[in-house]
């Protein structure tokens, strides 16, 4: 295993384990230091927990008692665990450092780190960033919260090679020294708000991804979000803009036409498969980040003449009889739909519904001028029913499910139109994971074929 340099602790406690805390704590016992491990969920018989203690750490299950904070001097802690959780609060209180594993990322990788955050389109522009460096035959890996551990990945790099993570808020608000070389700031809407309990909050996280770093780094901001045109003002970095309504000669920006990186013209917006303004943000900043750590422009326009989207995030399906099947099942929200309709001018067939969480749907009215029909199903169908109604979409159907959703589409449609699944609402009335209702719906596109 690579030995961790710049990790200044002896006695660490890790918080909480899943992937993320495994793999930290056995980056620490591999690296020597002394080690006591807390998780809530686990039993003293979990093959994990027999692991590390066969390592030699110090193992406490089934509670989160105060005494694990004893002789402590950092912690590390799962991202999902709330700061305001008893073992954190005391920490905090005892003025022990509060980390997250993405802080050890820094000292196990000897080249680039570009960091990814923001509020949407995180792992599809993370997976472009990578793609794209990899079509130039550059070495280079992705991690963080696409799903893999970013030290875990770190771990197996070698030399130069890059790293690519996709950040959280939630593992950025953990960070003492972690800093990437590039940072990219997609956007900031209100979000996690449960966490982080204010939207200041949620953003000064988010923010945190360009705290520490240097004139050396570089920062990617989106120009058209003036929470971060201001918020970057703090930044020590070189400041690359990228923006779709104006045009930037020290960044990336795009016009009708075409997508450009400073005065040069990348990519015909016609070659590129990915569609909706949110996409075109997504890559010009991809753009920036790749062409700064040596990617070429022949093999920017590979990815983007071929990238389809990154599966269950408004993904492109099929063609099928001249219609056009997307699934955005990541879609579980109003933000998210809304943003998948106005991706669309043609005639739109939209499949939605799901958990019910006690919300109206009005604020997706302005966005369904272009819908013919909607096909509903799930706990919320009868609302967005009445949201059809106020629409003046004469065209409602009830569906059992996805599946059954999607054949009651393709009845409704005629060529050139689009069926989109974006449900506007979490899955789990029906289903384990928006992952799940996502593979229902593509699985139903091809029995079409």
């Amino acid at each position: 295993m690579k030995k961790l340099t710049n990790f200044n602790y002896s006695h660490a406690l890790v918080l909480g384990l899943a992937k993320s805390g495994t793999a930290a704590a056995k980056i620490l016992l591999s690296n020597g230091i002394n080690l006591r491990v807390n998780d809530k969920n686990s039993s003293e018989s979990d093959e994990i927990i027999l692991q590390l203690r066969e390592m030699g750490a110090e193992v406490i299950v089934g509670s989160h008692p105060l005494t694990v904070l004893d002789d402590i001097d950092v912690v590390i802690k799962n991202p999902g665990i709330p700061y305001d959780n008893p073992v954190t609060a005391e920490a905090v209180k005892r003025g022990i450092p509060v980390l997250t594993e993405i802080e050890l990322t820094n000292g196990l990788v000897d080249g680039n780190i570009i960091g990814i955050t923001g509020s949407n389109g995180k792992t599809t522009t993370t997976t472009l960033i990578t793609n794209m460096i990899a079509e130039s035959n550059l070495p280079v890996k992705a991690a963080g919260n696409i799903g893999k551990v970013a030290s875990e990945v770190a771990q197996t790099m070698e030399g130069n090679e890059t790293l690519v993570l996709e950040l959280s808020s939630f593992q950025l608000l953990g960070i003492k020294d972690f800093k990437p070389n590039i940072a990219v700031l997609l956007n900031i809407y209100e979000a996690h708000l449960d966490y982080h309990k204010t939207m200041e909050n949620y953003k000064n996280a988010k923010y945190n991804i360009f705290l520490n770093q240097t004139a050396d780094d570089f920062v990617i901001y989106n120009e058209d979000d003036p929470s971060l045109r201001e918020a970057i003002k703090a930044s020590k970095s070189i400041k690359i803009p990228f923006s779709i309504s104006e045009r930037l000669d020290n960044g990336a920006w795009a016009d009708e036409n075409s997508v450009y990186f400073k005065n040069e013209k990348i990519i015909d917006k016609k070659n590129i498969l990915l569609v909706g303004d949110h996409n075109v943000e997504n890559i010009l900043a991809a753009i920036c980040a790749a062409k700064l750590n040596g990617a070429t422009n022949e093999a920017i326009q590979h990815v983007l003449m071929n990238f389809t989207g990154v599966e269950h995030r408004f993904q492109f399906v099929a063609r099928i009889d001249d219609r056009l099947f997307y699934n955005d099942s990541k879609g579980t929200n109003i933000l998210a739909t809304q943003k998948a309709l106005a991706s669309f001018t043609q005639p739109t067939i939209l499949l939605a519904g799901g958990l019910d969480r006690g919300n109206d749907f009005d604020e997706l009215l302005p966005y369904l001028k272009h819908v013919k029909a909607m096909v509903l199903f799930g706990q919320t169908k009868e609302k967005l029913k009445q949201l059809a109604v106020k629409a003046g979409i004469n065209s409602v159907v009830i569906a059992d499910d996805v599946t059954d959703a999607v054949g009651k589409a393709f009845t409704l449609s005629l060529p050139d139109e689009i069926i989109l699944l974006s449900p506007a609402c979490a899955s789990w009335d029906q289903y384990r994971s928006f992952e799940e209702r996502g593979d229902m719906f593509v699985k139903a596109v091809h029995t079409l074929e």
